[in-house]
Protein backbone atom coordinates (compact mmCIF):
# COMPACT_ATOMS: atom_id res chain seq x y z
CA UNK A 1 0.00 0.00 0.00
CA UNK A 2 2.78 2.44 0.95
CA UNK A 3 4.67 1.69 -2.26
CA UNK A 4 1.56 2.13 -4.36
CA UNK A 5 0.78 5.46 -2.67
CA UNK A 6 4.36 6.69 -3.18
CA UNK A 7 4.24 5.70 -6.85
CA UNK A 8 0.95 7.53 -7.40
CA UNK A 9 2.34 10.66 -5.76
CA UNK A 10 5.52 10.48 -7.85
CA UNK A 11 3.55 10.00 -11.07
CA UNK A 12 1.44 13.07 -10.29
CA UNK A 13 4.58 15.04 -9.46
CA UNK A 14 6.20 14.06 -12.77
CA UNK A 15 3.08 15.12 -14.65
CA UNK A 16 3.05 18.48 -12.87
CA UNK A 17 6.73 18.96 -13.67
CA UNK A 18 6.04 18.38 -17.36
CA UNK A 19 3.14 20.83 -17.30
CA UNK A 20 5.24 23.53 -15.63
CA UNK A 21 8.18 22.97 -18.00
CA UNK A 22 5.81 23.41 -20.94
CA UNK A 23 4.89 26.79 -19.46
CA UNK A 24 8.53 27.85 -19.26
CA UNK A 25 9.24 27.15 -15.59
CA UNK A 26 12.53 25.83 -14.25
CA UNK A 27 11.78 22.70 -12.20
CA UNK A 28 13.58 21.46 -9.09
CA UNK A 29 12.60 17.95 -7.90
CA UNK A 30 13.15 17.40 -4.18
CA UNK A 31 15.47 20.43 -4.15
CA UNK A 32 18.79 20.23 -2.34
CA UNK A 33 19.45 22.43 0.69
CA UNK A 34 21.53 24.84 -1.39
CA UNK A 35 18.59 25.32 -3.78
CA UNK A 36 16.30 26.45 -0.97
CA UNK A 37 15.95 30.00 0.40
CA UNK A 38 16.67 30.46 4.10
CA UNK A 39 12.99 30.39 5.10
CA UNK A 40 12.63 26.90 3.61
CA UNK A 41 15.81 25.34 4.99
CA UNK A 42 13.87 23.38 7.62
CA UNK A 43 11.48 21.93 5.02
CA UNK A 44 11.87 19.40 2.23
CA UNK A 45 9.31 20.36 -0.43
CA UNK A 46 8.47 17.87 -3.16
CA UNK A 47 9.16 20.38 -5.89
CA UNK A 48 9.90 24.05 -6.54
CA UNK A 49 9.30 25.70 -9.91
CA UNK A 50 10.54 29.13 -10.95
CA UNK A 51 9.85 31.54 -13.78
CA UNK A 52 11.11 35.08 -13.55
CA UNK A 53 10.08 36.48 -10.17
CA UNK A 54 7.48 33.76 -9.59
CA UNK A 55 8.33 30.86 -7.30
CA UNK A 56 5.95 27.99 -6.53
CA UNK A 57 6.43 25.44 -3.73
CA UNK A 58 4.56 22.25 -4.59
CA UNK A 59 3.54 19.36 -2.35
CA UNK A 60 1.78 16.26 -3.69
CA UNK A 61 0.01 13.96 -1.26
CA UNK A 62 -2.61 11.23 -1.36
CA UNK A 63 -5.34 10.90 1.23
CA UNK A 64 -3.66 7.72 2.43
CA UNK A 65 -0.52 9.65 3.38
CA UNK A 66 -2.33 12.47 5.19
CA UNK A 67 -2.43 12.40 8.99
CA UNK A 68 -2.21 14.92 11.83
CA UNK A 69 1.57 15.13 11.49
CA UNK A 70 1.61 15.68 7.73
CA UNK A 71 -1.30 18.14 7.97
CA UNK A 72 0.66 20.16 10.52
CA UNK A 73 3.77 20.11 8.32
CA UNK A 74 1.82 21.27 5.27
CA UNK A 75 0.08 23.98 7.26
CA UNK A 76 3.40 25.31 8.59
CA UNK A 77 4.98 25.15 5.13
CA UNK A 78 2.07 27.01 3.54
CA UNK A 79 2.26 29.78 6.14
CA UNK A 80 6.05 30.08 5.70
CA UNK A 81 5.69 30.43 1.93
CA UNK A 82 2.81 32.91 2.00
CA UNK A 83 4.86 35.38 4.07
CA UNK A 84 7.26 35.98 1.17
CA UNK A 85 6.35 38.09 -1.91
CA UNK A 86 6.87 36.28 -5.17
CA UNK A 87 6.29 32.90 -3.56
CA UNK A 88 3.11 30.81 -3.43
CA UNK A 89 2.22 27.37 -2.12
CA UNK A 90 0.43 24.75 -4.21
CA UNK A 91 -0.98 21.60 -2.62
CA UNK A 92 -2.08 18.83 -4.96
CA UNK A 93 -4.13 15.82 -3.89
CA UNK A 94 -3.66 12.64 -5.89
CA UNK A 95 -5.43 9.25 -6.20
CA UNK A 96 -8.92 10.68 -5.66
CA UNK A 97 -11.44 8.07 -4.56
CA UNK A 98 -14.09 9.40 -6.93
CA UNK A 99 -16.96 7.08 -6.00
CA UNK A 100 -16.42 7.49 -2.26
CA UNK A 101 -16.03 11.24 -2.70
CA UNK A 102 -19.35 11.49 -4.53
CA UNK A 103 -21.13 9.49 -1.85
CA UNK A 104 -19.70 11.66 0.91
CA UNK A 105 -20.42 14.87 -0.97
CA UNK A 106 -24.10 13.99 -1.17
CA UNK A 107 -24.22 13.84 2.62
CA UNK A 108 -22.61 17.25 3.14
CA UNK A 109 -24.49 19.87 5.18
CA UNK A 110 -26.53 22.29 3.11
CA UNK A 111 -26.95 26.03 3.52
CA UNK A 112 -30.03 26.08 5.75
CA UNK A 113 -28.52 23.41 8.01
CA UNK A 114 -25.29 25.38 8.35
CA UNK A 115 -27.15 28.59 9.17
CA UNK A 116 -29.19 26.97 11.94
CA UNK A 117 -26.16 25.23 13.44
CA UNK A 118 -24.07 28.41 13.53
CA UNK A 119 -26.17 29.61 16.47
CA UNK A 120 -25.39 26.38 18.28
CA UNK A 121 -21.69 26.91 17.55
CA UNK A 122 -21.81 30.45 18.93
CA UNK A 123 -23.51 29.30 22.14
CA UNK A 124 -21.07 26.42 22.52
CA UNK A 125 -18.10 28.75 22.09
CA UNK A 126 -19.30 30.93 24.96
CA UNK A 127 -18.77 28.08 27.40
CA UNK A 128 -16.25 25.82 25.66
CA UNK A 129 -14.06 27.41 22.93
CA UNK A 130 -12.31 24.08 22.29
CA UNK A 131 -15.61 22.38 21.47
CA UNK A 132 -16.74 25.51 19.66
CA UNK A 133 -13.90 25.46 17.14
CA UNK A 134 -14.49 21.80 16.29
CA UNK A 135 -18.17 22.47 15.69
CA UNK A 136 -17.52 25.74 13.84
CA UNK A 137 -14.81 24.22 11.69
CA UNK A 138 -17.17 21.51 10.46
CA UNK A 139 -19.56 24.26 9.38
CA UNK A 140 -16.97 26.35 7.58
CA UNK A 141 -15.71 23.27 5.72
CA UNK A 142 -19.26 22.49 4.58
CA UNK A 143 -19.59 26.12 3.46
CA UNK A 144 -16.32 25.99 1.52
CA UNK A 145 -17.57 22.90 -0.31
CA UNK A 146 -20.76 24.77 -1.26
CA UNK A 147 -18.63 27.63 -2.60
CA UNK A 148 -16.54 25.21 -4.62
CA UNK A 149 -19.73 23.71 -6.02
CA UNK A 150 -21.08 27.15 -6.91
CA UNK A 151 -17.86 27.99 -8.76
CA UNK A 152 -17.92 24.57 -10.44
CA UNK A 153 -14.46 23.70 -9.17
CA UNK A 154 -13.28 20.11 -9.55
CA UNK A 155 -12.22 18.93 -6.10
CA UNK A 156 -10.22 15.79 -5.50
CA UNK A 157 -10.69 15.41 -1.76
CA UNK A 158 -12.02 16.66 1.55
CA UNK A 159 -8.78 17.53 3.32
CA UNK A 160 -9.25 21.05 4.78
CA UNK A 161 -5.79 22.29 3.80
CA UNK A 162 -6.34 21.17 0.21
CA UNK A 163 -9.80 22.77 0.15
CA UNK A 164 -8.58 26.10 1.55
CA UNK A 165 -5.66 26.27 -0.86
CA UNK A 166 -7.81 25.43 -3.88
CA UNK A 167 -10.35 28.16 -3.08
CA UNK A 168 -7.61 30.71 -2.38
CA UNK A 169 -5.78 29.83 -5.61
CA UNK A 170 -8.99 30.28 -7.60
CA UNK A 171 -9.75 33.59 -5.88
CA UNK A 172 -12.96 32.29 -4.31
CA UNK A 173 -11.80 33.37 -0.84
CA UNK A 174 -9.72 36.46 -0.13
CA UNK A 175 -6.19 36.55 1.20
CA UNK A 176 -7.42 37.70 4.64
CA UNK A 177 -9.99 34.88 4.75
CA UNK A 178 -7.32 32.40 3.72
CA UNK A 179 -5.01 33.68 6.46
CA UNK A 180 -7.67 33.42 9.16
CA UNK A 181 -8.38 29.81 8.22
CA UNK A 182 -4.69 28.93 8.08
CA UNK A 183 -4.10 30.55 11.48
CA UNK A 184 -6.86 28.49 13.10
CA UNK A 185 -6.19 25.18 11.35
CA UNK A 186 -3.30 24.13 13.67
CA UNK A 187 -5.46 24.73 16.77
CA UNK A 188 -8.35 22.81 15.25
CA UNK A 189 -6.04 19.91 14.38
CA UNK A 190 -4.45 19.83 17.83
CA UNK A 191 -7.80 19.71 19.62
CA UNK A 192 -9.30 17.21 17.16
CA UNK A 193 -6.44 14.79 17.81
CA UNK A 194 -6.34 15.14 21.59
CA UNK A 195 -3.51 17.64 22.01
CA UNK A 196 -3.48 20.78 24.14
CA UNK A 197 -3.26 24.23 22.60
CA UNK A 198 -2.65 27.60 24.24
CA UNK A 199 -3.25 29.66 21.09
CA UNK A 200 -7.03 29.33 20.89
CA UNK A 201 -9.20 32.17 22.18
CA UNK A 202 -12.94 32.65 22.34
CA UNK A 203 -12.66 35.65 20.00
CA UNK A 204 -10.79 33.65 17.38
CA UNK A 205 -13.62 31.10 17.26
CA UNK A 206 -16.15 33.93 16.93
CA UNK A 207 -14.11 35.21 13.97
CA UNK A 208 -14.40 31.78 12.36
CA UNK A 209 -18.18 31.79 12.89
CA UNK A 210 -18.46 35.30 11.41
CA UNK A 211 -16.36 34.24 8.44
CA UNK A 212 -18.69 31.30 7.85
CA UNK A 213 -21.71 33.63 7.97
CA UNK A 214 -20.05 35.95 5.45
CA UNK A 215 -19.15 33.11 3.10
CA UNK A 216 -22.74 31.85 3.21
CA UNK A 217 -23.94 35.28 2.07
CA UNK A 218 -21.56 35.21 -0.91
CA UNK A 219 -23.39 32.14 -2.17
CA UNK A 220 -26.19 34.55 -3.15
CA UNK A 221 -24.52 37.93 -3.65
CA UNK A 222 -21.68 36.67 -5.86
CA UNK A 223 -19.15 38.70 -3.85
CA UNK A 224 -15.63 38.18 -5.08
CA UNK A 225 -12.49 37.89 -2.98
CA UNK A 226 -10.92 41.18 -1.94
Amino acid sequence: MATSTANLERERLLKLAEEYRDKGYEVFFHPNLEDLPDFLKTYRPDMIVRRGEENVVIEVKSRASLNSSSNQYLSNLAKAVEKHPGWRFEFVMTNPEDIMYSLKAEGSLQEDEIESQLQVARHLTTQHPESGILYSWSLVEATLRLLAQKEELSLEGFDPLYLINQLATEGVISKSEYQLLMNLLPSRNSIAHGFKTTELTQNSVYELIELTEHLLKTLHTGDEAD
